[in-house]
């Protein structure tokens, strides 16, 4: 999540299409952002009154988000699924048909990203990752403050 946010508050030059393996023929328009803007993928809440270009999931959750809610209904583009494991939390992000997820990367061509709708989350054997209230790891579903303004 926290890539995906950095990378999506750069500007996406012919640089920045090379080196992430783009065409320009498939990307949306370039949005319109001040510099205070993009600067804030250097700026996560950390806690403590600290802040800097890296945050943990946990920390991301507590100081830079807003929480929404349980019923993934509520959910908008972009927003997180916040699971809790105990010793481990992780995030998957609402595209508004899919969820996706990083699982980390098993190969060198794979880059551990995964898309599952969300009927095929919902069905999954291992419940720890089913975002419904009846899921103790579910924690519910969040929106950065960025993009709750």
């Amino acid at each position: 999540m926290r890539f995906a946010a950095n990378e999506t508050l750069k500007v996406h030059d012919s640089k920045w299409l090379k080196s992430n393996g783009f065409s320009s023929q498939y990307l949306p328009p370039e949005m319109t952002l001040t510099p205070g803007q993009r600067q804030l993928a250097q700026n996560w809440n950390q806690g403590n009154g600290k802040t800097g270009p890296y945050v943990t999931a946990i920390n991301l959750i507590q100081y830079n988000s807003q929480f929404i809610g349980q019923d993934i209904n509520q959910a908008l583009p972009g927003d997180m699924i916040f699971f809790d494991q105990g010793d481990a939390q992780h995030l998957m992000v609402w595209m508004g048909r899919y969820v996706i997820y990083h699982t980390g990367s098993a190969t060198k061509t794979d880059n551990g990203m995964r898309a599952v709708s969300l009927q095929q989350l919902m069905t999954w054997k291992d419940t720890r990752w089913i975002p419904n209230d009846s899921n103790p790891n579910f924690i519910g579903i969040y929106r950065l403050n960025f993009l709750a303004r």
